[in-house]
């Protein structure tokens, strides 16, 4: 049974100085040998009772058991010899004493050191998490900081809308879109009377009775509007009728290029392609 340093000291003050003055020191060296002497005979009585055992033949079929029970003797046989034996008490001189205090205090020391390279090594990982955690919180703020800015931006340009407002929006968009109509149909008409021009003079049309019409001729330009109007205005009956101010040539080319086409059961009305569907 170990004792600390304290409690034998304890012990020696409680003993009678009478009786400690009469003890004599044994010397180590001596000490250490009788053990040595000891440990040896018990070495041999241990390696005789293993070579009687090991004479004994085991069979095949309880090899394993007999090898469990020898070990059991051998573990019981050493059990007893240890309990024969009476612990020895080291003799507490001054050098033990100092020896001994100086084993604990070392071994005090390491722990104390092992202690303290843990706890540093904790500390770093955790400036190194405080360092990290502290960007991150840097980062959020300056984003807080941007989106509020925005928002205060964004809330100063909110206009309220009211119905006239939306209204006369419309009503502007709609102005725009009809004067961008109307530019467009004076360039195509600009266009179709440059490079589509009327004949020259009054032109006679030839009919079954060898009758001369005198009726008016309407320009390209025209006869294209006709069709545009009559779509989007009668958009169930798209046709219109042929008439004598139409010219041929201008029936033939709107024709011809898939630009109007025939009615399937009256040829003498025309309309324009839906090229808008």
């Amino acid at each position: 049974m170990k004792k600390t340093i304290m409690d034998v000291l304890e012990n020696q003050q409680k003993l009678d100085p009478d009786i400690t003055g009469d003890m004599e020191v044994i010397d180590t060296e001596e000490e250490l040998i009788k053990q040595c002497e000891e440990m040896w005979k018990d070495m041999e009585e241990c390696q005789n009772k293993l070579s009687l055992i090991g004479t004994e033949t085991l069979t095949n079929s309880n090899a394993q058991l007999s090898l469990l029970i020898t070990q059991v003797k051998c573990l019981t046989a050493e059990l007893d010899h240890w309990k024969k034996r009476t612990p020895e008490i080291t003799p507490m001189t001054e050098d033990v004493l100092v020896t001994l205090g100086k084993e604990e205090f070392q071994q005090l020391k390491c722990n104390l050191e092992m202690v303290v390279s843990t706890i540093q090594s904790k500390n770093e990982k955790l400036k190194e998490d405080l360092e990290r955690e502290q960007q991150w919180l840097d980062e959020q703020q300056q984003i807080l900081e941007s989106l509020n800015v925005l928002h205060s931006d964004l809330k100063n340009q909110v206009v309220t809308f009211s119905e006239s407002r939306i209204f006369n929006e419309l009503k502007a968009k709609m102005l725009s879109i009809k004067e961008f109509k109307e530019k467009l149909l004076c360039t195509l008409g600009e266009f179709l009377d440059d490079h589509f021009p009327l004949p020259d003079g009054t032109t006679k049309k030839k009919k079954k009775n060898t009758q001369e019409s005198n009726a008016q001729l309407v320009t390209l330009n025209e006869i294209i509007e006709m069709l545009i109007n009559r779509m989007f205005d009668v958009p169930h009956d798209p046709y219109v009728k042929i008439s004598d101010s139409f010219w041929p040539p201008y029936i033939e080319l709107l024709l011809r290029y898939g630009i109007a086409l025939r009615h399937p059961e009256d040829p003498t009305r025309i309309r324009l392609e839906a090229f808008h569907q």
